[in-house]
């Protein structure tokens, strides 16, 4: 018997913010080139070059994705594989996906309370998807 395979909206929210997550090092590391050069940016300076702070930010919102992938992740597909995927764990993952896209922007160019707003939307989005895993 073949499973019923399906792309949910969650499962694409997940795809998109996996991808999300595997794409944002490169503009930090482009400008990590401009600043210290190839050789450096590929070796392990004593004493590297500053890189640009919005760079640093940017390098600090992709860590922040990082460490909130994996709980989205692993709460989308409990709910998917539960049976528990509904509207209510679709629009969740959409919240935490457009909310992590604002994340990296706010981050990225150092808008505190926006970059705090779009950090605390992504995790109502998971909470939205632990609901009804928890039956509630």
């Amino acid at each position: 018997m073949t499973p019923d395979l399906k792309m949910t909206t969650d499962l694409t929210m997940l795809a998109w913010s996996a991808a999300l997550c595997a794409l944002l090092w490169v503009p930090y590391i482009l400008a990590r080139i401009g600043a210290w050069g190839l050789v450096n940016a590929v070796g392990y300076p004593d004493s590297p070059p500053e890189v640009p702070a919005w760079s640093a930010r940017m390098q600090k919102a992709h860590t922040n994705m990082v460490e909130n992938l994996v709980p989205f992740a692993a709460l989308v597909l409990v709910a998917h594989l539960g049976g528990m995927a509904n509207e209510m764990t679709a629009l969740g993952a959409t919240i935490f996906f457009w909310a992590r896209v604002a994340h990296v922007v706010a981050y990225t160019f150092g808008i505190p309370w926006v970059r705090t707003v779009c950090f605390f939307a992504s995790f109502a989005g998971m909470v939205m998807i632990l609901l009804p895993i928890l039956g509630l």
